[in-house]
């Protein structure tokens, strides 16, 4: 069975992202980890004239927080009953990344799943802050990223773009080989670059990425660079109608240069197909 956290703000991105994750899951054995975290806004502290004052808030926020957990597992319960999936909830005074960190390991997590979406103003941004502060400091767990408009309905084409510059171990691609083989999904594996000979070492390592996918249906496709990396996924993804792109969170490779914060905020992520970041 799979162990898979779903975070919440109680947001309309975050249900979707929810509706996302259990479609994609429908025929899996999951137990879901519903997750809420929240703390005090800096001016409520600034505020509080005691230390009676500040546990008043945490504990207004901490059932807050409960209440609204129940109601999605009500709602989930009674609307999207299934056989394969069971549900929990977890509230937790904390800040995202480190409630994250503790719940992954505490629970054995095998994805996380969050709603995302640009800051206010910038709506074509598609990784919000949260989103880019996960991946960058969390890569012991996939997190599957989803845009707030998107709609999940199939997983027939899956976008994995490389650069065949470092070899694919032999457990990473697990979690996308999983997905695939349920779905009957293809593959779409893409190279961007401005020149597509490849040097030796990128050769052996297109082999043993053929090898690591196995019977999984897959193809290669070379994608001329546009005006970066981000634009150059979008665009591929949008023409081969992609039903989610993945990455590998490898250091010095396209993750680095999509969550980089002058790509974030200056070119951002024009996707609105859902992103699964692998660990490397």
């Amino acid at each position: 069975m799979k162990n898979i956290l779903l975070l919440t703000d109680f947001s309309n991105n975050a249900w979707n992202a929810i509706f996302a994750a259990l479609k994609m899951h429908e025929h899996m054995a999951c137990h879901f980890w519903l997750l809420n975290t929240y703390e005090p806004s800096f001016a409520n502290i600034l505020g509080a004239k005691s230390k009676e004052r500040l546990g008043v808030i945490y504990d207004s926020l901490a059932k807050n927080s409960s209440i609204e957990l129940d109601k999605i597992l009500q709602y989930l319960e009674i609307n999207h009953s299934n056989k394969n999936h069971t549900f929990e909830k977890r509230s937790v005074s904390n800040d995202i990344v480190n409630a994250v960190k503790e719940i992954c390991n505490e629970k054995d997590i095998d994805l996380i799943v969050m709603g995302t979406k640009g800051a206010t103003g910038a709506k074509e941004i598609f990784m919000g802050s949260n989103t880019v502060e996960l991946i960058k400091m969390i890569n012991s767990c996939p997190i599957f990223a989803v845009p707030s408009k998107h709609d999940f309905k199939d997983l027939s084409k899956i976008l994995l773009p490389t650069e065949f510059t470092r070899s694919y171990t032999k457990y990473e691609l697990d979690p996308l080989i999983e997905l695939a083989t349920s779905w009957k999904s293809e593959i779409l594996i893409i190279h961007i670059a401005q020149e597509f000979l490849l040097n030796e070492e990128q050769l052996a390592n297109k082999k043993v990425l053929i090898k690591r996918l196995g019977k999984v249906e897959h193809s290669f496709h070379n994608v001329e660079m546009q005006a970066n990396v981000a634009d150059s996924i979008s665009t591929f993804a949008k023409e081969s109608r992609a039903d989610i792109i993945v990455l590998i969170n490898y250091k010095h490779t396209f993750i680095e240069k999509l969550t980089r914060e002058a790509v974030v905020k200056k070119v951002g992520f024009h996707s609105q197909i859902p992103l699964l970041v692998l660990p490397e």
